[in-house]
């Protein structure tokens, strides 16, 4: 009989399941007090009822581990340094959406070399969460596959549902049911409504299929999560400025949702070149510190050298630290910037 099923399909690999992934790299206290800590800390910032700048930086994706751990332990010193007036949630990315085609990011390809070792890249992406976490800094990561946040997310402060995702209802129903702060970034034209959408479907009570702990197909029905929030990424034009703000901020109040916003200086309003990224940054400190208190955190895409580069066929031929997705900022550029704003705030709030 002619098969009309899995026609496309070349093969199926059975992988992990949550619980064995978890058993096999397990969290340890240290852990499991950084995310609980940070996570009501982020709920805290957003609600408004602690005045600290959220600030959500580190590489545009992660591809070699080693300088992720760098880049880490200099951002734990500064953290510590500037944790009067600045709350810092490490930027761990594991999953890239892509336009047509290209690398997906760690755990989807870890070799960098199209073998696609999925199973071997959630036990990478959980380790080095677990590095992390341990240090006592936050990590924040984009959720992309429904499918991976029952490897991962127990390690995670924040998330965020990207550009390409926000209108999408499997990502909606997911961050409904996620346990942590979620930002929804508004859409790559630079329009609102999508994400103000997202953010009521989100607090919502949803039911989806995914998997439960064990990897069975599962019915999740979910609370709705009560920490979702915008991310203005940009568009067609950048959305930082104070008259673009106001309207977001109109906007939401009309809706009735949280007027808290999280501005992204890469992307879209820097026009995806890295040294746009400080300009963003201080036009968005400056409306903060005239009292926009709306404006809660800001993210940078920042890696240890700035720029990009290409990924190669031999990963040890990449340059080490810099980007193989969007450009960075560098690490010297990152302190720079935060320590300043550290500095305006300290003398602003006294």
């Amino acid at each position: 009989m002619t098969q009309t099923y899995d026609v496309n399909v070349r093969a199926f690999e059975t992988l992990i399941s949550p619980d064995t992934l978890k058993n096999e790299l397990p969290m340890t206290e240290a852990s499991i007090a950084t995310v609980i800590e940070s996570r009501a800390t982020i709920a805290r910032i957003l609600n408004g009822e602690d005045h600290r700048l959220l600030v959500i930086t580190g590489p545009c994706s992660i591809h070699d581990e080693t300088a992720a751990l760098d880049y880490a332990e200099k951002l734990n010193r500064l953290s510590r340094k500037v944790a009067d007036q600045i709350y810092i949630v490490m930027r761990v990315y594991f999953e890239k959406p892509r336009t047509t085609v290209g690398w997906k990011g760690l755990i989807n390809d870890p070799g960098m070399d199209g073998s696609c070792d999925m199973a071997t890249g959630l036990r990478r992406a959980r380790k080095l969460l677990l590095d992390i976490t341990e240090m006592g800094l936050p990590a924040g990561t984009e959720m992309l596959d429904h499918i991976t946040p029952q490897y991962i997310a127990g390690l995670v402060s924040w998330a965020a549902i990207g550009a390409r995702t926000t209108e999408s209802q499997t990502h909606r129903e997911m961050a409904s049911g996620l346990s942590m702060p979620v930002g929804f970034k508004n859409c790559t034209d630079g329009g609102l409504v999508n994400a103000f959408n997202a953010m009521v479907a989100a607090r919502s009570p949803q039911s989806f299929l995914g998997i439960d702990p064990e990897g069975r197909a599962s019915i999740i029905k979910t609370k709705g999560n009560p920490g979702v929030h915008v991310v203005l990424r940009g568009g067609e034009r950048p959305n930082y400025d104070s008259v673009s703000i106001g309207e977001a901020v109109d906007q939401l109040k009309a809706r009735n949702l949280s007027q808290a916003i999280v501005v992204d200086c890469s992307h879209a309003n820097s026009r995806k070149k890295f040294e746009g990224q400080a300009v963003v940054w201080k036009d968005v400190l400056h409306q903060r510190l005239a009292g926009n208190n709306a404006l809660v955190g800001m993210m940078l895409e920042s890696n240890l050298k700035e720029g990009s580069q290409s990924c190669v066929p031999d990963p040890a031929e990449l340059e080490y630290g810099v980007s193989v997705t969007d450009e960075c900022v560098s690490w010297e550029t990152t302190e720079e910037l935060i320590l300043f704003a550290h500095n305006q705030l300290e003398q602003k709030n006294g």
